[in-house]
């Protein structure tokens, strides 16, 4: 008897919950297999299994190298679903250049990655920069390769004011006017995003895709 989308779901969740790194792929295929939607596996299963590890580690409950085997679970079941996730090549959203990273002192990815994914995914031409990226490379990229938006993320809050200073390069560099610049992450706020004159703030990856678009009049 085939299995239900909420079952598999929960074992795709379950899976990077408990570090089943071997099993995710396999299950994610199975997923697919049953004409299931990519995103909701994505979302609903291996990013909601990411964050109930989350809370385990903010508890105290388990240690940064358990984090690391359910991101390694994470990704083995994203391989696989991502191909499968819907492309909208026809929005308009493929003439803008995005430059992305992780804010310098910060190594933490998982949300970055996410944000990436689900932005090429609708269109934008990415360029990841990767995590403790130094914050005039930011600036320097987006000089290089013309792009229109800058997003930035940090999960500490010791490294949140590189994304005013980010902002001020680019007003240093006249470049202000030309390259918009979107910021998230776990302690970002709106509030936070107005204090530093950042263009837009999304409070995860789907909310950076309606963000973005908005910003380009795409939504």
């Amino acid at each position: 008897m085939a299995k239900s989308k909420e079952e598999l779901l929960k074992e795709l969740s379950d899976c990077v919950f408990e570090m089943e790194d071997d099993n995710a792929a396999g299950i994610a295929e199975e997923y697919i297999d049953a004409g299931y939607e990519a995103l909701d596996g994505v979302l609903k299963g291996l990013v909601d299994g990411m964050n109930r590890a989350g809370q385990m580690y903010e508890e105290e409950e388990y240690f940064v190298t358990d984090l690391l085997v359910c991101s390694d679970a994470m990704y083995n079941g994203l391989a696989v679903l991502r191909p499968h996730l819907p492309q909208e090549k026809d929005s308009g959203a493929v003439n803008c250049k995005c430059v992305i990273g992780v804010v310098e002192g910060d190594t933490h990815d998982i949300g970055k990655n996410l944000v990436r994914i689900m932005l090429e995914t609708a269109g934008f031409e990415m360029y990841d920069l990767g995590r403790d990226v130094p914050l005039k490379s930011f600036v320097e990229k987006a000089k290089e390769v013309d792009a229109q938006l800058i997003c930035l993320s940090t999960l500490m809050t010791t490294t949140m004011p590189g994304m005013k200073e980010v902002v001020d390069m680019l007003k240093e560099e006249g470049l202000r006017d030309k390259v918009k610049v979107m910021i998230g992450g776990g302690p970002i706020s709106q509030a936070y995003c107005d204090q530093v004159n950042a263009d837009g703030y999304a409070v995860n990856a789907t909310a950076a895709v309606t963000v973005a678009k908005e910003l380009f009049g795409m939504a």
